[in-house]
């Protein structure tokens, strides 16, 4: 039985569509969209004729960590981008910001923010820091034309091999026993959280094969022969684990190698992915013994499985919502799935660490599994077929 249920999952291009291609596919384009949330978004407007030193800072701007910049022709583009809340802020390099300095007069540089967005005030800070970096430079250059009376590009010749020869003050921050109640951001967060998402609605959507198995009455013929209902059972809970396993360790090996997704302490994911396996084995069971046709199991399925991921953590962080809604989210197995991935991949945890979260997981399991093997054991028994 368990054979039988491998190969035909296994040959179904639409299974193994929902399996692989679309959880891959999702986690791309949230790990994606999340991994710009820590840096902010500049709308740069380069100088008309721009210089050495133009050209400098505008490298300066691109290459800052800290900023995503998107390059406009005119301030006029940068400005309509700012008011449609595509960028945090726009920078405007000055036309005549080489002849100035070398002028040694003092250059603004405008930086144009929503008065409403608090983005746009903390973006500020981010531009001033390469702009004061780009300044202690010129300042550098400046004091060495004084001293040496060459030309002013000699000098910032002088400033640019001083800066690369000398050794820079590195500060390094680091929160000593700190917790983190976010998945790291990028594919770090997508990764876990569509693994939680997915195994369990593919299980829930495998159930439909238990259903159409049932009704094409292979299971009433599997009984004849001397087969007793409890193996039949048995042998379809493990078909339906392996399938969640492989599933798992799928996403696994795609957000490691793919991704460089770092999935902390070996010993702690595995227990982790065994056992929110057999929640999800437990759910797909249960539906396949629950539902009385395949649509009923399509149409259901899938929409239980995304309102239990989203009040479970799935799609936003729980730490975000209020207190009775966190609360709520605890009702279901995806929010302890997902606090156990945060503990693991946030906080350097070990197996020690989530084992409140797998007592949990586990207990989840054993009423999904027990109600799952009950259920369908009667519809086999009862020889009802639908």
């Amino acid at each position: 039985m368990t054979r039988a249920t491998l190969t035909r999952v296994l040959r179904d291009r639409t299974a193994l569509f929902f399996m692989v291609l679309l959880p891959v596919a999702i986690i791309v384009v949230i790990g994606v969209t999340v991994s710009g949330f820590d840096r902010f978004r500049i709308g740069l407007v380069p100088a008309a004729q721009a210089g050495p030193v133009a050209q400098e800072l505008t490298a300066d701007l691109r290459d800052a960590p800290g900023l995503r910049t998107r390059t406009y022709d005119t301030a006029s583009d940068a400005r309509t981008a700012l008011r449609r809340a595509e960028l945090d802020a726009v920078v405007v390099v000055p036309s005549g910001l080489d002849a100035q300095v070398r002028a040694g007069h003092s250059v603004t540089v405008r930086v144009l923010v929503e008065p409403s967005g608090s983005a746009g005030h903390s973006a500020v800070t981010s531009v001033s820091a390469v702009v004061a970096g780009h300044a202690a430079r010129l300042q550098a250059a400046r004091f060495a034309q004084d001293e040496t009376g060459g030309s002013f590009g000699g000098a910032l010749v002088l400033a640019h091999e001083a800066e690369r020869g000398s050794t820079p003050i590195a500060v390094r921050a680091e929160t000593v026993n700190g917790e983190s109640d976010y998945l790291p951001l990028g594919y770090s967060y997508s990764t876990p959280t569509m693994l939680v998402l997915f195994v369990f609605i593919n299980a829930l959507g495998g159930g439909a094969a238990i259903v159409q198995t049932r009704r094409t009455g292979v299971y009433a013929r599997a009984l004849a022969a001397p087969v007793a209902a409890r193996t039949l059972v048995f042998g379809e809970t493990v078909a339906y684990l392996l399938l969640a396993v492989l599933q798992s360790l799928l996403i696994v090996g795609i957000g490691a190698l793919a991704f460089d997704v770092a999935w902390g302490d070996p010993l702690a994911a595995g227990a982790l992915i065994a056992v929110w396996a057999l929640v999800g084995t437990g759910a797909g069971v249960l539906a396949g013994a629950v539902f009385r046709t395949p649509e009923q199991v399509h149409a259901i399925g899938p929409a239980l499985g995304i309102g239990m991921g989203m009040l479970g953590g799935c799609m936003w962080p729980l730490a975000l919502v209020p207190g009775w809604l966190r609360a709520a989210g605890h009702s279901v197995p995806h929010a302890w799935a997902v606090d156990a991935w945060t503990t693991l991949l946030s906080r350097n945890g070990d197996l020690s660490a989530i084992m409140r979260d797998l007592a949990v997981l586990a207990g989840f399991a054993v009423v999904l599994l027990t109600c799952a093997s009950l259920a369908l054991r009667h519809r086999l028994t009862a020889g009802a077929g639908v």
